[in-house]
């Protein structure tokens, strides 16, 4: 598809913003999920599909479909080569190599299998502000947890953590970007202190990759996780990055087909990695559908994506602090998310009158409760924006929370 066939690419010579203008309007049409009006604002939880996305899953399902890897018929061939030609889009993402790319069910079984398969397991460094799905499987897989705490401004505490580390610890497991608060790892300075006492640094990028430019080579971390559906992908699939000698050194975790060199009753050797961690039939179609979503959000670029979503993060930011009956939750500069709470309201009763207004925000303790617990919460609102966002949805968040006030007087 060409350039005056694409209707990114049509949207985007059109945009002359700099700055931290917003993306183009016509962005938003490209997502069928948004038509009528509503005010989605729970991207964080799970991102509204672009149509080019779409179509790719419905020709991958359709016109397109076989299976991979084995088959010797034309078909066959044609839908490995766009399943591989996926992982390079994915990993290109990142700045990473395709030979170092495992696709995973989600950002949760990539974290599981490093819980599982690290060779070397020890002593764990979480943080306060960890999704669920990086506490369990390290509890689950054995490992000892410590945990570091948070500044006062809710970011993870890099001179705490560097008071804790010791040579005992053998991974660092840290969130690049906060899915209740929005603060973003200082992530040279976790991976030199991880670094020091020789341990490895894990980061869960779910929230980081659909909003910030990412360069594992520059990070310098050991592990990245992320997930296809909060970066405009379908649902169902993930992919962990990792270096290639910590893969080549981890035994599988699921057995299976697809990830064995020779099987016989008398023993197994396995493929190298990324083959070696992915068994079974894979997700071929929701594989196809990640490129896809890799595509379109490199066509708009990442930088573009975090200026917009910064813009509308201030905006709101401002608008809550001006009322006194609004806590605020997380630094000033979050990366697209903005959690609050309201005086006498639950965020559930907030989340009920917003949805009768069109509005669409996530309630709850966000499969984080040790974080509530340190913010002395049972749960907040949160409002998280996509590329899609627009201060339209700002306005219709403000006047269903005043009309909230007024039901709850």
């Amino acid at each position: 598809m060409n350039a005056a066939q694409n209707p990114t690419a049509r949207a985007l010579s059109r945009w002359e913003g700099e700055g931290g203008a917003p993306l183009p309007a016509a962005l938003r049409d490209q997502f069928p999920g948004l038509v009528g009006g509503w005010h989605y604002l729970d991207s964080a939880a799970t991102a509204q599909k672009p149509q080019a996305v779409i179509d790719a899953v419905t020709a991958a399902l359709g016109r397109d479909y076989a299976t991979v890897h084995r088959g010797v018929y034309a078909r066959s061939a044609e839908m490995t080569l766009a399943f591989e030609a996926a992982r390079e889009k994915v990993v290109g993402l990142i700045g990473g190599r395709a030979e170092d790319l495992v696709f995973t069910r989600g950002a949760t079984e990539a974290i599981n299998l490093v819980a599982y398969s690290y060779p070397e397991k020890g002593r764990v460094l979480l943080s306060t502000l960890e999704h669920h799905s990086n506490i369990v499987p390290w509890q689950l897989a054995g490992w000892q947890i410590d945990v570091c705490p948070l500044t006062a401004d809710g970011r993870i505490d890099l001179d705490a953590a560097e008071a804790m580390l010791t040579p005992a610890h053998t991974i660092v497991s840290f969130a690049h970007v906060s899915n209740v608060l929005g603060s973003v790892l200082d992530v040279p300075r976790a991976v030199e202190l991880a670094h020091r006492v020789g341990a490895r640094l894990l980061l869960d990028g779910c929230q980081a990759v659909a909003r910030l430019p990412v360069d594992v080579a520059a990070l310098g971390c050991d592990f990245y996780a992320f997930s296809a559906h909060k970066l405009y992908g379908p649902t169902g699939i993930g992919a962990l990055w990792g270096r290639a000698e910590l893969l080549d050194a981890m035994p599988p975790w699921q057995g299976g087909g697809a990830m064995i060199d020779k099987v016989s009753f008398a023993g197994t050797t396995y493929a190298p990695p990324p083959q070696r961690f992915e068994a079974g039939t894979p997700a071929i179609v929701e594989a196809i559908g990640f490129g896809a979503a890799a595509d379109y959000v490199r066509a708009i670029g990442l930088q573009a994506i975090h200026q917009h979503e910064a813009a509308l993060v201030a905006e709101l930011r401002d608008a809550l602090r001006s009322r006194n009956d609004v806590t605020l939750f997380g630094p000033e500069e979050s990366a697209g998310i903005v959690s609050f709470a309201m005086d006498g309201v639950h965020p559930h009763d907030l989340g009920t009158i917003l949805d009768e207004e069109g509005v669409a925000i996530r309630a709850g303790h966000h499969c984080a409760q040790p974080l509530m617990e340190h913010l002395g919460v049972s749960a907040t609102a949160r409002a998280s924006f996509g590329l899609y966002s627009d201060q339209a949805d700002i306005a219709a968040l403000l006047r269903g929370i005043e009309r909230t006030r007024r039901i709850f007087g």
